[in-house]
């Protein structure tokens, strides 16, 4: 099983586009110690022929310029692409669909919730109903992608699709807006949970000797946009748990017998971007990988 890493950064990319942060302004300055990337997705294959998208990120055409497996391979229209799983509605999960328009056949898998936006969204119907199906899945109920891949979708703490918050909005509840995926091709089996808001009980007993896990790697201080002036919100209000801090990941992930940890979806302030910052250290002394575009592991 072949997983390959077309965007490892958090929505707005790193560097974001209208940020001057500490960590971004060393991206628009060129400094090697920082290395851009691209809104998070993956790509899973398990015979290196037919891929299935992990979220289609808003970055994916650049992401497929950028990554050879995921191209056109033969004749006038082809696409490895066979699928995509979405773990929840977010525009920078479902964006990436558009670019998936040209006539191409795949199936797109994800809750009733968060197929029904994709419904209720005007600009997806120029996807061909007649080529893109889209296929609901049950949470805790495995899925057969047809693809050589199984796909077992979990809740875990989280919140609604910023798009869809009203006035008061619960964070942390399990729902179909949050989701975490197992993969596995029989042999191997990995997680992929790119948005978490608390690393409870239940959440470490699902992952605990996994091969392989990619996690919510959003932010290194759960106050790290309020301190730094650019937002009102934590961490925890939107929706991720932090790398640092009693309740953060590192210390919470600490003793769960996984084989690879690496963290994904990471804001262009999470100073864990540098390569020397002492951020970065601590989260290798740990354990942890900090994913970057093209990095791929065999499983």
């Amino acid at each position: 099983m072949r997983v390959l890493v077309l965007g490892s950064a958090a929505g707005g990319g790193f560097p974001q586009w209208n940020c001057r942060c500490p960590v971004c302004r060393l991206a628009w300055a060129g400094d090697k110690r920082v290395t851009p990337r691209t809104q998070s997705s993956l790509a899973v294959s398990a015979d290196g022929v037919r891929w299935l998208l992990l979220n289609a990120s808003p970055d994916l055409r650049q992401q497929i310029l950028a990554n050879t497996a995921v191209q056109p391979q033969e004749g006038n229209r082809h696409s490895p692409i066979a699928g995509v799983f979405l773990t929840n509605g977010d525009i920078d999960h479902l964006a990436g669909l558009l670019t998936l328009r040209e006539q191409q056949a795949f199936t797109i898998f994800g809750t009733g919730a968060t197929l029904a936006e994709i419904a209720a969204g005007s600009v997806f119907g120029v996807l061909n109903k007649d080529l893109v199906s889209t296929q609901k899945i049950a949470l805790d109920v495995p899925c057969d992608t047809g693809l050589g891949l199984t796909v077992t979708a979990f809740a875990v703490p989280g919140k609604v699709p910023l798009y869809l918050e009203g006035e008061k909005v619960q964070i942390g509840e399990l729902s179909e807006s949050t989701l975490g995926l197992e993969i596995t091709d029989g042999a191997k089996r990995f997680f992929y949970i790119p948005g978490c808001a608390a690393v409870t009980d239940q959440v470490i007993a699902r992952i605990k000797g996994a091969d392989l896990l990619f996690f919510d790697g959003t932010t290194f201080t759960d106050r790290e946009m309020v301190d730094l002036g650019l937002s009102q919100k934590t961490a925890w209000r939107m929706g991720h748990v932090a790398m640092s801090g009693e309740e953060g990941s590192l210390r919470r992930l600490a003793d769960c017998g996984i084989g690879r940890k690496i963290y994904i979806h990471i804001n262009n302030t999470n100073p864990v971007l540098i390569d020397d910052s002492p951020e970065r250290a601590s989260v290798e002394k740990a354990g942890w990988q900090v994913a970057y575009d093209g990095m791929e592991v065999v499983a």
